[in-house]
C-alpha cells in the first residue's frame, strides 16, 4: 500500500502592524524624498516582502499618500491639542511654534523639517492628487490657527481691529520659513527666534 504524503503546512504570513508599517515607510521617504526612496528600502522600512507591501498598501505612490493622510491628521490634532483655550494665546503659539521645531529636529534623526512640506512640494509639481492633498493640509493647519485667534478677539486677547485670517497666514508662513530652515540645519535656537519674533508681531500690535 502505498502512503501518499501529506501536503507541507504552510508557514503563517508574518503579522504586521499597519501604523508600524506606516511610520517606518514615511522615516524612508522623509530621509530620501519620494523619488529617492526605492521598493527595497521601503521594503525594508516597513519589515515587510514586496508581495506583503503591495497587498496592504497598494503601489509606491499609495503608499506614500498614505503617509501623507496620517501625517497631516496627526498635525491637524496636534494644533488643536494646541490651539485650544486651555492657554492663553500667547502660550498657545509657543507651543504650536515648540512642537514643531521639536518635531523638525527630533532628536536621533538628521534635520528633516516638516514631513509635508519636505517631501510634496517637489512632487506636487508632477502630481496634482500631492498639490491638492498638501494645499488641504496647510490649509486645515490655517484654519485651526484662525479659530483660536477668533476665539482671542472675542476673549479680548485680540484687538478688535485684528484680523484672524491674516494673522493666521502670518503664522503658517513663518511655520514654512522654519520647516525649510530646519532642513537646511537651521539651529534650534535660531528656529526658536524666528518663532519668538512672529509671536511678539502677532501679539505686540494687536494685543489690547
Amino acid at each position: 500500500m502505498v502512503h501518499k504524503k501529506a501536503p507541507k503546512a504552510r508557514g503563517r504570513p508574518r503579522a504586521y502592524d499597519p501604523a508600524t508599517a506606516l511610520t517606518g515607510a514615511r522615516d524612508a521617504f522623509w530621509r530620501q524624498g519620494y523619488s529617492g526612496t526605492s521598493l527595497d528600502v521601503l521594503s525594508d522600512a516597513t519589515d515587510m516582502n514586496r508581495p506583503s507591501m503591495y497587498a496592504a498598501f497598494g503601489d509606491k505612490r499609495s503608499l506614500y499618500m498614505q503617509t501623507l493622510d496620517r501625517y497631516i491628521a496627526a498635525a491637524d490634532a496636534s494644533i488643536a491639542r494646541t490651539m485650544s483655550g486651555e492657554y492663553s494665546l500667547e502660550e498657545a503659539l509657543h507651543r504650536f511654534y515648540e512642537n514643531a521645531i521639536s518635531s523638525y529636529l527630533e532628536q536621533g534623526e538628521p534635520p528633516r523639517g516638516c514631513y509635508l512640506i519636505s517631501t510634496a512640494t517637489t512632487e506636487a509639481a508632477q502630481d496634482p492628487d500631492v498639490g491638492k492633498k498638501m494645499l488641504n493640509g496647510l490649509r486645515g493647519f490655517e484654519r485651526a490657527i484662525e479659530s483660536r485667534l477668533s476665539y482671542a478677539k472675542t476673549a479680548g486677547e485680540l484687538d478688535a481691529s485684528a484680523d484672524p485670517a491674516a494673522l493666521a497666514l502670518i503664522a503658517s508662513s513663518v511655520l514654512h520659513s522654519i520647516a525649510i530652515r530646519a532642513r537646511t540645519g537651521e539651529s534650534r535656537a535660531a528656529l526658536k527666534a524666528i518663532a519668538d519674533t512672529a509671536i511678539k508681531l502677532i501679539l505686540g500690535n494687536f494685543r489690547r
